[in-house]
């Protein structure tokens, strides 16, 4: 049985409803193994949770944006949103407070410690923030996201981590090679509702690079970026 009050004590949240956090860590994969008893309450999984955080989150991170960089263009606040907002950055900031201990997930996603687990890391950083909205409102929410994911916006400004690689590497096999490069799927996993994508960046017929990610837009982005660094194009 997993103690969710562990997890309340480490983000220093304390939830009027319990049923709501254990909900955001409930993946779909662990409600097909586990049915509710006879005459008891169904589970619900975390997708609609999790599409509620996806809206908060990004007004939250709009909101903090405006206020905070008011030399910004839209452009730039826009790139800055989209590289927090990615599976990598998500995935990476539910590590740091220990989210995966936490998950409720069938015996095969369990054992899945790659890319899928990223994933599945990412969408329940996204739920967990519709259940505090929902528990508390949206100042608690923007404060859970002030001390967690916020903060990682200084580091993407400095090491320009949220250029939009697709669009440079556009003009730089423009500039210098006179092709528009073009991305082709190499390969697509997982079921519907989780996809995940490898897709190649071509010059012509040249494969320059591979990419992956949850949608075809955030592998074409990682591939744009690898071409980027492997012909020596990055800014």
């Amino acid at each position: 049985m997993i103690d969710f009050s562990k997890f309340e004590k480490k983000i220093n949240i304390e939830f009027k409803d319990k049923n709501l956090l254990k909900q955001a860590f409930t993946h779909r994969s662990y409600i097909n193994e586990n049915p509710p008893p006879p005459g008891g309450l169904p589970l619900e999984h975390n997708e609609r949770m999790e599409f509620l955080g996806d809206a908060v989150l990004e007004l939250a991170i709009t909101e903090y944006l405006y206020r905070n960089y008011p030399h910004k263009t839209e452009g730039e606040m826009t790139g800055f949103r989209a590289a927090l907002v990615n599976a990598k950055m998500l995935s990476e900031v539910a590590g740091k407070i220990s989210m995966g201990d936490f998950l409720l997930l069938s015996r095969g996603e369990s054992k899945d410690n790659g890319r899928a687990r990223q994933f599945i890391l990412a969408n329940t950083f996204e739920a967990l923030v519709g259940a505090i909205y929902l528990d508390s409102g949206y100042a608690a929410a923007f404060e859970f996201l002030t001390g967690s994911l916020l903060p990682e916006i200084k580091e993407i400004i400095a090491k320009k981590l949220w250029i939009d690689s697709k669009s440079l590497f556009q003009e730089k096999a423009q500039e210098f090679e006179n092709v528009t490069p073009s991305y082709k799927v190499i390969r697509e996993t997982g079921p519907d509702h989780a996809k995940y994508f490898i897709v190649g960046v071509h010059i012509g017929d040249e494969l320059v690079a591979e990419g992956e990610g949850v949608s075809k837009q955030e592998a074409e982005q990682d591939a744009a970026s690898n071409a980027l660094r492997l012909k020596k194009w990055k800014v």
